[in-house]
């Protein structure tokens, strides 16, 4: 008596294990997970119903199909979730960004804002420093000032600086500022911060900047902190 060998039908292969062509051109082209799920069983039904009694299919090999079918499936419903997280989440960016329109958030840059006499800046030290420093300049790059702002924990921070005594014909709108920290002996990075205002909101669907007054165009993701 002669035995017929049963075979398994992938949703990329024959039932003679010959590869489907998937190029261009290709019937499969296009199907989605669920055309190849019901493709699956229709031919695991047929095939049961036609296999030879005295060599069954192998349960282990249908179980390992029909799991790896479950598992495409799956995966096809979380990417279409997280699309829809993900414009969900656009949506809430623009309204917030639009809200900032007019306000004054900080960024990085190293421009001193000036309003009534007082010149304001920040910077973030991604890790403690000892001591920091704070050299102001003018627009022409001479040095006015040194703040010593004494030892700072990791993190952001702000300073202030009185304009009252700027020399004549120095412009306070063109004032800037560097920020030098260290541990001991070794210097710590220092990242310098501006305050900027929000002039408009722009959207290209996946990205959100902001259009501000002094810095020109920032990614939102930029923004260090509002108000």
């Amino acid at each position: 008596m002669t035995t017929s060998t049963s075979a398994i039908y992938s949703p990329l292969q024959g039932v003679s294990g010959q590869t489907i062509p998937t190029g261009t051109g290709a019937k499969e082209t296009g199907d989605t997970a669920t055309a190849s799920a019901d493709r699956f069983l229709k031919l695991l039904v047929a095939q049961m119903k036609n296999q030879d009694p005295l060599n069954p299919m192998d349960n282990a090999q249908v179980t390992s199909q029909m799991a790896q079918i479950n598992t495409v499936n799956g995966i096809e419903k979380v990417n279409s979730t997280l699309q829809g997280l993900s414009g969900q989440f656009m949506q809430l960016q623009v309204m917030q960004g639009a809200a900032l329109v007019g306000q004054d958030v900080v960024v990085p840059g190293n421009r001193l804002a000036v309003q009534s006499d007082t010149g304001r800046g920040g910077f973030e030290l991604q890790a403690p420093a000892s001591q920091v420093r704070v050299e102001i300049s003018s627009a022409d790059g001479a040095l006015l000032e040194t703040l010593t702002l004494g030892p700072r924990p990791a993190g952001l921070h702000n300073f202030e600086w009185d304009t009252k005594a700027l020399a004549e014909g120095v412009d306070p709108a063109g004032l800037h500022f560097k920020v030098i920290s260290s541990a001991g002996s070794i210097s710590k990075e220092a990242q310098a911060l501006m305050r900027d205002r929000v002039n408009s909101v722009n959207a290209d669907g996946k990205n959100l900047t902001l259009q501000l007054e002094r810095s020109g165009s920032v990614p939102y993701a930029s923004v260090k902190a509002f108000g």
